[in-house]
């Protein structure tokens, strides 16, 4: 009896050191894997960091540059001396290297996530890596698989965005109709009846107050969102180089620093004096118009031509700036007929009729004056549309983009064509504006209604202590006396981009306006990619679309 208690007892044990073995290598086994999925999804994650950095620095073209190198990329001891511990490939047999594919070419589509509702270009791209830890006992290998997707947003796909901080404040009903970004805080300050009809996003806080710097007390009014806001997102950046500030993204309105600054470069590539088909050079001596860098700025304009639709003899006062104001003089209407001429030689060379002109002022001028662009007769533009864009301050005077004399004073955008207006800061003079009242008191500047319908790329001036800036409803800088029977009827997209560098006296002084009635409406013209202006700049965004382990030599998720 004793024997056989003794060999049930034993076998009791064998069992039992036998299940106690098995469960530890089953343990073992589950922490092998668990520390190779993590250095998968490592070697995956290395390459989504540098995949990031050059889509958001050089767009997509640098990305498909440089795909060996991402394939070339795994976890090394350089990185850490953890990884001399351990083995990856691309699951297809090949050491040392990573499985990069590049998904379908971009396709113009909804988003979803941070950004839903908007529309946007988007690529994909699949990472795939196995990871073995050499010196495991069990030789286990683990994949991860990672999606990656490059998105491109239309900037002029926001009624209003910034690259910065925003303030929207307002002292009478403003309704805002289209989707609202921030890269960094919102300042939502209402003083009267606020609403926003589709949705905000910020990098940072929404805040229901003023900004630490704003001084003008309690807030007077309410705010209301038909779509929940969201924040923090991930921010929405320019691709011109290592900084992405707003002081650095600046430089897309400014001509090239340096002869040695490639126009194919992230910055020179997004300058719009090397994207326009129009150059306009204009000196204290001459003007001269030529043919963009499309063709090596190769053709020029006869004088006779340019001088039927640039003038530089008139001058203003501007009570904001404290300076006389000396624009470039550029008569829409004429321009829009040069540009069908068949004696144009840039029509010619550009093999259709321009649609883009950067105006790149070389005058000098005193202290007290400021050079600028200024707009007229622009109801009808070329037949493509009109960008225009410049270093300097711009002024459109009088109705912009509406042919259609009835659809004036409405946020009807079907005459329209597509149009923006890019330059250090944005003023609208109305259709009564007259030069020679400029400098008298606001009671001799009265203004009348007009429209204007375009998307505006501008600098603003932030606030500072004691001084607002204005915010987004002031974002457009007025002249006049507007009164509320003379409304400012504006269609298109509001893009706050950097500060202005020459139109730099601060918002709020007096005898400078009175705020019109604001009939303001995101033109939905640009959710049609066929329809957005002409070198309507591209916002970029990394996410990722999909995660997912992987058995060994696997590259799509099953």
């Amino acid at each position: 009896m004793t024997l056989i208690m003794t060999a049930v007892a034993l076998a009791l044990l064998a069992g039992m050191m036998s299940w106690s073995a098995g469960n530890a290598r089953l343990a073992a086994r589950s922490n092998e894997y668990t520390r190779a999925v993590a250095a998968a999804e490592a070697a995956t994650e290395k390459i989504n960091t540098r995949m990031a950095s050059d889509y958001l620095n050089g767009g997509e073209v640098q990305v498909v540059a440089n795909l060996s190198s991402y394939r070339a990329m795994i976890p090394t001891g350089s990185d850490s001396s953890y990884w001399t511990n351990w083995e990856f490939s691309d699951a297809q047999g090949n050491i040392g290297t990573t499985f990069v594919q590049q998904g379908a070419v971009s396709n113009y589509q909804v988003l979803t996530g941070s950004y839903a509702g908007l529309t946007g270009f988007a690529s994909t791209y699949t990472v795939v890596s196995d990871a073995r830890e050499l010196d495991a006992p069990q030789n286990v290998v683990a994949g991860v698989l990672e999606g990656i997707q490059l998105t491109r947003i239309p900037i002029f796909q926001f009624a209003m965005y910034s690259s910065g901080e925003m303030e929207v404040s307002c002292g009478q009903p403003f309704e805002v109709t289209g989707p609202v970004h921030a890269n960094g805080p919102l300042y939502v300050e209402p003083d009267n009846a606020l609403t926003f009809d589709s949705g905000v996003t910020a990098v940072g806080n929404i805040v229901l107050g003023r900004d630490p710097l704003d001084t003008r007390g309690a807030l007077g009014g309410t705010v209301t969102y038909h779509v929940p806001p969201v924040s923090p997102v991930p921010p929405l950046t320019l691709p011109i180089g290592a900084t992405n500030t707003p002081q650095a993204v600046r430089e897309i309105i400014e001509p090239p620093a340096s002869l040695f600054e490639l126009p194919t470069s992230p910055i020179g590539s997004a300058r719009y004096y090397n994207q326009c088909d129009v150059l306009l050079v204009v000196s204290n001596t001459n003007v001269v118009c030529l043919s963009g860098y499309f063709n090596g700025f190769g053709t020029i304009a006869t004088n006779t031509q340019v001088a039927l639709f640039v003038n530089t003899n008139s001058s203003f006062y501007d009570w904001r700036e404290h300076k006389t104001i000396f624009p470039i003089d550029i008569n829409v209407g004429a321009l829009a007929t040069w540009s069908t001429n068949s004696t144009n030689l840039i029509r010619a060379a550009r093999g259709r009729a321009p649609c883009s002109i950067y105006v790149y002022d070389k005058r000098t001028l005193p202290a007290a004056d400021l050079g600028a662009v200024r707009l007229t007769n622009g109801m009808q533009l070329p037949p493509l549309g009109l960008t225009v864009a410049t270093a300097d301050p711009l002024y459109v005077q009088g109705h912009y983009n509406q042919p259609a004399a009835t659809n004036l004073g409405t946020n009807i955008t079907t005459t329209c064509l597509p149009a923006s207006l890019v330059a250090d800061a944005i003023t609208i003079l109305s259709v009564n504006w007259s030069d020679g009242n400029a400098s008298q008191p606001l009671g001799s500047r009265n203004a009348a209604p007009t429209t204007v319908n375009a998307a505006i790329l501008a600098g603003e001036m932030d606030t500072t202590l004691g001084h607002y800036s204005g915010g987004m409803e002031n974002f457009p800088r007025f002249l006049e006396s507007w009164g509320s029977g003379n409304p400012f009827t504006y269609n298109g997209s509001m893009v706050k981009m950097f500060p202005s560098l020459y139109a730099t006296n601060v918002w709020g002084q007096t005898n400078v306006y009175n705020p019109p009635k604001r009939n303001w409406a995101y033109d939905i013209n640009f959710n049609d990619p066929s329809k957005l202006p002409p070198l309507t700049p591209s916002l970029q965004v990394v996410s990722r679309s999909q995660w997912a382990t992987l058995a060994p030599n696997q590259t799509s998720a099953p």
